[in-house]
């Protein structure tokens, strides 16, 4: 990532080398967590299901990998200026807990219809947060505004060299433990938003396995991703409808993200807000793990057979379990 100061700066598309020394910087500094398989799931689908539990992440999601690489990578007058960031949720709590860490000042940007128990998390991480409306005004916009009155470095969700790379060594630690078990994957399954985890992921799990295959799984009415890689170039979602997959309401795939997954051969699916409730479900009761809506889309993907996985071997990702206790018993009860 040579040349890259800022998030505002042009830098190169990340690669597995920035993706490696990602994973160096955030030693002994994210939860190494585990890849899981069970014998219901496994049964159910007919193949083999490696699950990466970033549910398991401090922080409750994924989001603390990239974000702590990130700030890790600001000079010291960036650091005593603090950072900005928009979020609905897990990556405010990923900026917030990783300034917190590092001694810098933290203001979070999040939608005025964010989980309550993600706010109050980023707040309690000692984070400023202004919210805003989704469905009227500009998230980047109002960020950009802040971050230019304060002097402060605007941090990306997933749009970021720096962010992509962070994500990217969960796909790192994934490649090496199905590596330590002899197993090569035949697909890698991922829930998307932007496409920071996806994107970083992909990375590292193909250069361990060239032949992956890659599916991008979005929420019905986001599947800006999949609708972008049939049409060979970025496309937004078409209009605002409500979700309970709110870690995945981004407006469009980002441009850091899109050529990594193009190139990739990467497809995308979506899945219904019924199929991810069945999903939240059968992780409480058969895996014993408490997932968010987003980050369940993969396995409601699989679970719902839109993606064929009967003898093969998959990897996907648990990406979040920050999930509001209404929200869990609407599913559990779906």
């Amino acid at each position: 990532m040579s040349g890259f100061v800022g998030a505002e700066a042009f830098c190169d598309i990340p690669t597995i080398a920035d993706v490696r020394l990602a994973a160096e910087r955030l030693r002994g500094r994210v939860v190494r967590t585990p890849l899981l398989e069970n014998a219901a799931l496994n049964e159910a689908v007919g193949g083999r299901v490696f699950l990466k539990a970033e549910t398991l992440q401090e922080t409750g999601s994924f989001k603390l990998r990239g974000a702590t690489n990130r700030l890790l990578q600001l000079d010291d007058s960036q650091r005593r200026a603090g950072v900005v960031a928009f979020s609905s949720g897990n990556h405010a709590q990923g900026v917030a807990r990783a300034a917190q860490v590092l001694g810098v000042p933290a203001t979070i940007v999040m939608p005025s219809d964010a989980p309550a128990l993600k706010v109050a998390r980023t707040k309690g991480y000692g984070a400023e947060v202004i919210f805003y409306d989704r469905a009227t005004e500009s998230r980047e916009e109002i960020a950009a505004r802040l971050a230019g009155e304060r002097g402060a470095v605007v941090v990306p969700s997933f749009d970021d060299p720096a962010i992509i790379a962070g994500q990217g060594t969960a796909g790192l630690e994934a490649a090496e433990d199905l590596a330590r078990l002899g197993v090569a994957p035949d697909l890698f399954i991922s829930n998307c938003g932007g496409g920071g985890l996806a994107s970083g992921c992909t990375l590292a799990l193909r250069e361990a396995f060239p032949g992956i295959r890659v599916v991008l799984v979005e929420p019905e009415h986001y599947d800006d991703a999949g609708r972008s890689l049939l049409a060979g170039e970025r496309l937004p979602i078409e209009g605002y409808a409500p979700t309970l997959c709110d870690a995945l309401q981004t407006p469009m795939i980002g441009a850091y993200t899109f050529p990594i997954l193009k190139a990739a051969g990467a497809r995308g699916i979506f899945v219904t807000e019924a199929e991810v409730m069945r999903a939240v479900a059968f992780a409480f009761r058969e895996l014993k793990l408490v997932v968010e809506p987003g980050g369940a889309v993969s396995l409601a993907a699989v679970l719902a057979g839109k993606v064929e996985v009967r003898d093969k071997a998959a990897v996907l990702t648990l990406s979040g379990g920050n999930v509001d206790t209404e929200t869990f018993i609407r599913c559990l009860s779906a």
